[in-house]
């Protein structure tokens, strides 16, 4: 269920009555995506979102219908962050990915690009960025994703950009180390602000009715980037949020429906 694009914010707004038709319609336009980049440009290269929120429409990608209209071979899948735990810890956003969709969809190995979060922090995000200039090819221009997916935290915080934290004013670095002070300072790897923004196309879910508070400070509250980290998303390219209705409760005074 579509809904009307208020004047602000600049985003697709697309609310649906329950988590399963959220996490379909994004598995949906991820297919989509995935078919449109690669008639235009060869390959499909989308950044992963984590947590526990995107495990649906993941899985949901790995069925039928929708497995079979992904040209897998072609698609080249990284992540927007990850926890400072190595690849099969329950905590790990690879291996939830890996257990929803990678095992289960004919996607080469090679395609695969994960972030070495079982290093120090640091030397991950470095040897993270230097994979995606490589890959890329984006010299001193931020790598282009053709997808970027991502969630929204209960304090706002989206990939690993955390509330006040100095990464939120990063310039130059696609990737950096950042830390989680409510999870007793956890080292993450994580996308920036510019290279988030320089995707074809940004989607952010959110299911969650405890985060509803949050939506509407995202999407209409005026909330700064450094308190409101999510607020700083402001892609070139395409920008919708797909909101169950429980997510989206705070929003009937700003969303006609």
């Amino acid at each position: 269920m579509s809904q009307a694009r208020p004047s602000s914010p600049p985003c697709e707004l697309r609310v649906f009555p329950h988590d399963e038709e959220a996490s379909r319609a994004g598995a949906v336009s991820f297919a989509a995506h995935a078919r449109h980049a690669i008639e235009a440009r060869g390959r499909f290269a989308v950044a992963l979102s984590g947590g526990e929120t995107p495990r649906r429409m993941y899985q949901m990608l790995a069925e039928q219908p929708i497995a079979r209209e992904v040209p897998w071979e072609r698609v080249h899948l990284f992540w927007g962050d990850e926890r400072g735990v190595p690849p099969d810890h329950p905590r790990s956003n690879f291996r939830m990915a890996q257990e929803a969709l990678v095992a289960r969809v004919p996607i080469p190995a090679g395609n695969v690009h994960r972030i070495l979060a079982e290093l120090p922090a640091g030397e991950a995000a470095q040897r993270y960025e230097h994979e995606l200039r490589a890959f890329f090819g984006a010299g001193d221009a931020m790598p282009t994703f053709d997808l970027v997916h991502l969630g929204v935290g209960d304090d706002g915080h989206t990939a690993s950009l955390f509330p006040g934290d100095p990464a939120l004013c990063e310039v130059e670095r696609a990737v950096v180390a950042t830390v989680d002070r409510a999870h007793g300072g956890e080292g993450r790897v994580t996308l920036t602000l510019p290279v988030i923004n320089a995707a074809r196309a940004v989607e952010v879910l959110v299911l969650e009715p405890a985060k509803a508070e949050v939506v509407r400070r995202a999407l209409f509250g005026g909330a700064g980037v450094d308190e409101l980290p999510v607020a700083g998303v402001a892609p070139r390219g395409s920008y919708a949020w797909l909101l169950s209705e429980a997510a989206a409760a705070r929003l009937s005074g700003d969303v006609s429906r």
